[in-house]
């Protein structure tokens, strides 16, 4: 019966044994689990501070760009003849648009989508008309800003005239090689005029 005895010793340090394994993997997994949660906490924070930090950023440059606008339009308004329509016009939406800047960098970004929206419904029509002024200012602007493209019409390295006649080569591009079919102004020649005699060929 030793042998019993000493099978039943062996049985229990391997029962033993194996809950303590267990109990080590399942601590283990605990505290994996424990740090990939915290981790994912740290991640989420670190995301969202970008991100607030970004909505800010782009909040500030908005409000410069409705600064810029009101701006614009000041100087429009001082340009006008003063006291006319357009002049007062001009001048109302440079004010409105500088509050409108100036409530912007003071507010947190909710606020401020929620007072655009309360405008929005109870001034459809100024609301829908400023954001058209704004879309053709920023296309005016953009346009303005952009600059010629490179090598006068297309890119094509040809500087022409104002009749659309191609001149000469752009200074710094080289020849193309290739034989232009319209004639320069220098080397046009006028056609031989056509003189009719009566007699029929």
């Amino acid at each position: 019966m030793p042998e019993d005895k000493n099978t039943q010793t062996q049985s229990s340090t391997a029962k033993q044994q194996a809950t303590a394994a267990k109990d080590k993997a399942a601590a283990a997994a605990s505290s994996a689990t424990e740090t990939a949660k915290a981790q994912a906490r740290d991640l989420a924070d670190t995301v969202s501070t970008e991100a607030t930090n970004y909505a800010y950023q782009a909040r500030d440059t908005a409000a410069d760009e409705v600064k810029g606008v009101a701006s614009a339009l000041r100087t429009a308004a001082d340009e006008l003849r003063s006291g006319s329509p357009q002049e007062r016009s001009f001048s109302q939406l440079a004010d409105g648009l500088a509050d409108v800047s100036e409530t912007m960098r003071d507010k947190d970004l909710g606020e401020v989508v929620g007072d655009l929206n309360g405008f929005a419904k109870r001034n459809p029509l100024v609301f829908l008309g400023g954001a058209a002024l704004l879309g053709f200012v920023a296309t005016r602007f953009a346009k303005a800003s952009s600059d010629r493209p490179a090598g006068g019409y297309g890119g094509s390295g040809v500087e022409y005239d104002d009749d659309d006649r191609i001149d000469r080569p752009m200074p710094g591009t080289p020849p193309t090689g290739a034989a232009s079919t319209v004639p320069s102004r220098a080397t046009a020649q006028p056609a031989a005029p056509t003189v009719v005699t009566g007699d029929k060929v």
